[in-house]
C-alpha cells in the first residue's frame, strides 16, 4: 500500500478493515483485511533468524556470558506494546519471516520456541504460534467495529518518488503470452470435455500448471529476473503443445462423428498457428492447386454467436472463401507490409530456430459467424474465375498536402485523417461526433544518480522527463480500403509502427502498434506511452477496471482515504489495466479496452494515456538485481525486444459503453480458435460435420452471463462457473437478474446431480456460508439490497445470477443417458 495511507491509518488505528470491494455484492462478500505495520517481516528489534541474520540469539544458559533473557523478552514486549498501540482489540499478529528467509528454518523454530516459553513466564503478554484463522476469530470475538474499505490500493508508493506503477506493463511480451494461453486454456478445456476422453492421451493439465506458476506476483507482473521469464515463458510452450494435441485430437472428433465417446483414432488432421500474430502460419500458407482446399475450422468459447473477421496469411490473391452450406463468402486480400515482415523473419527464426522457406505476401480477411459454444467451418480454393476472388484492397498513399485528407470506414464508423494522423471520429449511428488525436511519447527512466537514488526499473515507474515522439514523414500515410475493413498505416518513426482498422459491420477502431527495439544507445532507459486526446470535459476522473471485473472511479491526484501529497504525478496516477479504461463528460463516453494487462491513466482531461512497452538500463532496488533490458538474440545478433499488441477504442453516447465494453471484452479475453486442414477434391461435408454447437441449438446464454469454466474432472464429474457480467446501475437492460437454463446448456445429457460450490470448489457453498463471520462496520455507506441469484431446482435447472455474481457448480451427468441416444 502507498506509504502516506499506512501512516495515516497507524495514526487512526485502521490498519484492520473490513474490505467491501464490489458495489454489486455489498457486504455480502466483506473480507476481513490486515495490514502489516511493517511489510510481511518480523517486528523492530531484531527478530531475524536465519543462520548468516545479526539479529542477537535469546542465550538462555546463565553460565554463559551472553545470556540474555530478560533483555531479549523486554526487546520482544517493547515490539508487542508499540504494534498494539496501533492495533484494535488486545490481538496483534507478528510475521516471523520475509523474502528468502526459512532456508535453514531450524534456527528459527529454535528461537521462537524459546520467546514463547520466557515471554509468557515474564507474563506482560501471552505468546503463541498462530494461525490466520485463529488470529481472525479472535478479532471477531472482540465485537469491534471496523473501518471499512471500499476501493482498492492502488497505486502505491515506499518512498516519495517510488511508485509500483511500473510493474502495470513490465515485460509486456509475457504479459500478452499469459493471457493468449488463458483463453487457449479455456476453450482447450471446453473441448476435453467435449470429447469425454476415457483413457490416456494429451490433457490440458500440464499447461493448466504452467498458467498457475505464471500467476506469481514476480511472474506475470514482470519483476523476475530475465533467466526466470524465459523459463516461465518455455513452460507454457510445453503446455500448450500438449493441450494443442488435444485440441487437434478433439476437434478430429467432433468433425468426423457425432458419437463423440466413439472416436478413439480420428483421420483428420488439424494443424494451428501459435505464431499467427506475426503472420507466421505454415497451415495457412499452402498452394491452392489442382482442387485442393484450404479448411479453416472456427472455435467459439463463448456461450452466444458471435460475428467476427478472421486473417490469415495466404501465397496467393487469387482466392475464394465458401462457407459450410457452399455459400460464396465475401472476402477481402491485405498485402503483407514490410514491417510484419520484417517481425516474421526475426521471430520465427528466435523462437522455432528456423527461417521459413516461404514469405505470404498478403492477408487473407473475410467474416465468419460461430454458433455459440460450437464451431463453423470455412474453405478457401484458388478462384477460378475472375468475377468470384477475394476483393484486393486499395491503396492510398496520403502525402504531405494539408488539404489531402481522406475518410475511411466502410460501416457506420467513419474516421477522417490528415497527414498527421486521425483527426475526427464519427459514427452515423450514434451520431458520436469528435475531434480525436492520437500521438506518442515516452518518459526518460531516471537512472538514481540525483538526491534520490531511486531508479526507474521493473517495478517503480520514475520518470525524468516526458518527450513527444514526434512523426517522422520519412514514408507518407497508407490507407488501405476494401469491402469488409479499412486498414491505416503509419511509421511513426523508425522503431514504431501503427496499423489502425475499421470493420464494416463493427464501430469501434482496432490500433495494432509494433513497438521495438527501444533505441537505448543514448544511455537513457524509455518507457512508451501512446494518448488519445479528445475535446471531453472530463473534471480529472477516469475509470479503470478491477481484475477485469467491477470499475473504479480514479481521480487525478486525489485518494478517498487521506489527503496525498503528490511528488510524482505521472507515476502517483497509473493504474492497472486488465480489461479497461474509460472517460466521460455529460454527453459521450471514450472507452479503450486492452489485449494484456498494461498501465494506463489519464493525466490531462479528455486524454487516455497507455504504457504500451518499457526498456530500462538499472535495477531499481526492489529485489530483482538487474535492468529490465529485454533482448532477443537471432545468430548471436541481440537487439531490444518488439512488442506487437492491440488495443480498441470505441465513443458511444453517455450511458451505452458498458455494453461495448462487457460484449465485446469477452471477446477480447476468448479469440476464436482457428484451426487448418486440407482438402484434395470431394466434399467435406459428406464425410465430416462443418457446423457444431454443444448447445440446444435454439439457445445462447443471455448476453449478460460468461461461461467462464467448463472442466471435466477427474472423478468424471464437471466444474461449472458462470459469470454475470455487468454491475449494479451499470447498463439500463442488462444490470438486471439473468438466468441460464442448464437443460438446453446440455441438451445430450442427462443431469444427476447438480451441487453449487464455494468459488474455489474446495467446499459446498452452504458450508462456506455457514462459517462465513459477518463483521461489524463504522459508518457503512448505506449498501443497497443486494440482487443474487437463489437455490437452483434440481428439476427445473435453472441458474440465477445477480450482477457481478460469479456461481460455481459440480456436476454429475448420466452418461448412460448420452450413449443411449446415439445407440444404432
Amino acid at each position: 500500500m502507498d506509504y502516506q495511507d499506512k501512516e495515516k491509518r497507524k495514526e487512526l488505528k485502521k490498519l484492520e478493515v473490513v474490505w467491501r470491494g464490489s458495489r454489486s455484492l455489498g457486504s455480502s462478500a466483506d473480507i476481513f483485511s490486515g495490514i502489516f505495520p511493517k511489510n510481511y517481516e518480523p517486528p523492530p528489534g531484531g527478530f531475524y533468524f536465519e543462520v548468516d541474520d545479526t539479529s542477537p540469539l535469546l542465550q538462555d544458559d546463565p553460565l554463559l556470558f551472553d545470556y540474555n533473557v530478560e533483555e531479549r523478552v523486554n526487546d520482544f514486549v517493547a515490539a508487542a506494546v508499540s504494534q498494539a498501540n496501533i492495533t484494535r482489540t488486545n490481538h496483534i499478529m507478528f510475521t516471523m519471516g520475509t523474502d528468502f528467509k526459512y532456508q535453514y528454518a531450524e534456527t528459527w523454530f529454535r528461537q521462537m520456541d524459546k520467546f514463547i516459553h520466557y515471554v509468557n513466564k515474564d507474563g506482560r503478554v501471552n505468546a503463541l504460534y498462530s494461525t490466520p484463522s485463529i488470529y481472525t476469530d479472535a478479532k471477531y470475538a472482540a465485537n469491534e467495529s471496523w473501518p471499512i474499505k471500499t476501493d482498492d490500493f492502488f497505486p502505491y508508493a515506499d518512498k516519495p518518488n517510488a511508485y509500483w506503477t511500473g510493474y502495470f506493463t513490465s515485460r509486456p511480451a509475457l504479459k500478452g503470452y499469459v493471457r493468449l494461453m488463458s483463453a487457449y486454456y479455456l476453450a482447450a478445456r471446453q473441448l476435453e470435455f467435449l470429447k469425454e476422453k476415457i483413457g490416456s492421451g494429451p490433457t490440458t493439465a500440464s499447461l493448466a500448471e504452467a498458467l498457475a506458476v505464471a500467476q506469481h506476483h514476480d511472474a506475470v507482473t514482470g519483476t523476475e529476473k530475465q533467466h526466470v521469464a524465459n523459463d516461465y515463458a518455455k513452460r507454457l510452450s510445453i503446455g500448450y503443445v500438449e493441450a494443442e494435441k488435444l485440441v487437434e485430437s478433439t476437434l478430429a472428433c467432433l468433425t468426423e462423428s457425432v458419437n463423440k465417446s466413439a472416436c478413439v483414432n480420428p483421420s483428420t488432421q488439424f494443424g494451428q498457428c501459435p505464431l499467427l500474430n506475426i503472420s507466421y502460419c505454415p497451415s495457412s500458407e499452402i498452394e491452392l492447386s489442382g482442387g485442393k482446399s484450404l479448411v479453416v475450422l472456427v472455435y467459439n468459447s463463448l456461450g452466444w454467436k458471435r460475428e467476427d473477421v478472421i486473417r490469415i496469411p495466404v501465397i496467393s490473391e487469387s482466392l475464394v472463401v465458401h462457407d459450410s452450406e457452399g455459400r460464396e463468402v465475401e472476402s477481402q486480400i491485405l498485402p503483407l507490409v514490410k514491417a510484419s515482415i520484417n517481425m516474421r523473419s526475426q521471430y520465427v527464426k528466435a523462437y522455432l530456430g528456423i527461417s521459413p522457406s516461404i514469405a505470404p505476401k498478403f492477408w487473407l480477411a473475410f467474416p465468419v459467424s460461430v454458433p455459440p459454444f460450437g464451431f463453423n467451418t470455412y474453405f478457401v480454393s484458388s478462384a477460378k474465375q475472375p468475377g468470384s476472388v477475394s476483393a484486393i484492397s486499395t491503396l492510398y498513399p496520403l502525402k504531405g498536402s494539408k488539404s489531402n485528407n481522406i475518410e475511411v470506414g466502410q460501416g457506420h464508423l467513419k474516421l477522417l485523417y490528415d497527414v498527421h494522423g486521425v483527426s475526427h471520429y464519427f459514427d452515423r449511428r450514434s451520431l458520436v461526433n469528435m475531434n480525436v488525436k492520437q500521438t506518442y511519447s515516452f518518459y526518460a527512466g531516471d537512472n538514481g544518480s540525483g538526491a534520490d537514488p531511486q531508479a526507474s526499473g521493473a517495478y517503480i515507474f520514475r520518470p525524468n522527463g516526458t518527450f513527444p515522439i514526434k512523426s517522422e514523414r520519412q514514408e507518407p500515410l497508407t490507407i488501405m480500403q476494401g469491402p469488409i475493413l479499412d486498414e491505416v498505416h503509419q511509421q511513426i518513426n523508425p522503431w514504431i509502427y501503427q496499423i489502425t482498422r475499421t470493420y464494416k459491420g463493427k464501430e469501434h477502431i482496432e490500433t495494432e502498434f509494433i513497438v521495438g527495439p527501444i533505441p537505448v544507445e543514448d544511455g537513457i532507459g524509455k518507457e512508451v506511452a501512446t494518448q488519445i486526446t479528445t475535446t471531453m470535459g472530463t473534471n480529472k476522473t477516469f475509470y479503470t477496471d478491477s481484475n477485469g471485473r467491477d470499475f473504479i472511479k480514479r481521480i487525478r491526484d486525489y485518494r478517498s482515504d487521506w489527503d496525498i501529497q503528490v511528488n510524482q504525478p505521472a507515476a502517483g496516477n497509473y493504474y492497472p489495466i486488465n480489461l479497461g479504461i474509460y472517460i466521460k463528460d455529460n454527453s459521450t463516453e471514450l472507452s479503450i479496452l486492452v489485449d494484456r494487462s498494461v498501465g494506463g491513466t489519464s493525466l490531462l482531461d479528455g486524454q487516455v494515456e497507455l504504457m504500451l512497452h518499457r526498456r530500462l538500463l538499472y535495477d531499481d532496488g526492489r529485489g530483482v538485481g538487474e535492468a529490465l533490458n529485454e533482448t532477443v538474440c537471432v545468430d548471436g545478433t541481440c537487439a531490444g525486444l518488439i512488442i506487437q499488441g492491440k488495443y480498441y477504442l470505441k465513443l458511444d453516447p453517455i450511458g451505452e459503453g458498458a455494453r461495448w465494453r462487457r460484449s465485446f471484452g469477452q471477446e477480447i479475453y476468448s479469440p476464436l480458435l482457428i484451426a487448418f486442414s486440407e482438402q484434395d477434391g470431394g466434399n467435406w461435408a459428406s464425410s465430416h460435420i462443418s457446423k457444431f454447437s454443444a448447445m440446444d441449438p435454439s439457445y445462447s446464454l443471455p448476453d449478460n452471463v460468461a461461461l467462464i469454466t467448463l472442466q471435466a474432472l477427474e472423478d468424471g464429474s464437471v466444474l461449472l462457473r458462470l459469470a454475470h457480467l455487468y454491475e449494479v446501475g451499470e447498463d439500463k437492460d442488462f444490470s438486471q437478474m439473468a438466468t441460464v437454463e442448464l437443460k438446453k446448456m446440455f441438451p445430450d445429457k442427462k443431469i444427476s446431480k447438480i451441487t453449487e460450490m464455494s468459488l474455489s470448489a474446495n467446499q459446498e457453498r452452504t458450508a462456506m456460508e455457514k462459517k462465513r463471520l459477518k463483521w461489524k462496520v463504522e459508518d457503512s455507506p448505506g449498501s443497497e439490497a443486494t440482487v443474487r441469484g437463489g437455490p437452483v431446482d434440481p428439476s427445473k435447472l435453472i441458474v440465477e445470477l445477480g450482477p457481478m455474481e460469479i456461481r460455481t457448480f459440480i456436476i454429475k451427468f448420466n452418461y448412460i443417458f448420452f450413449l443411449k441416444k446415439f445407440d444404432p
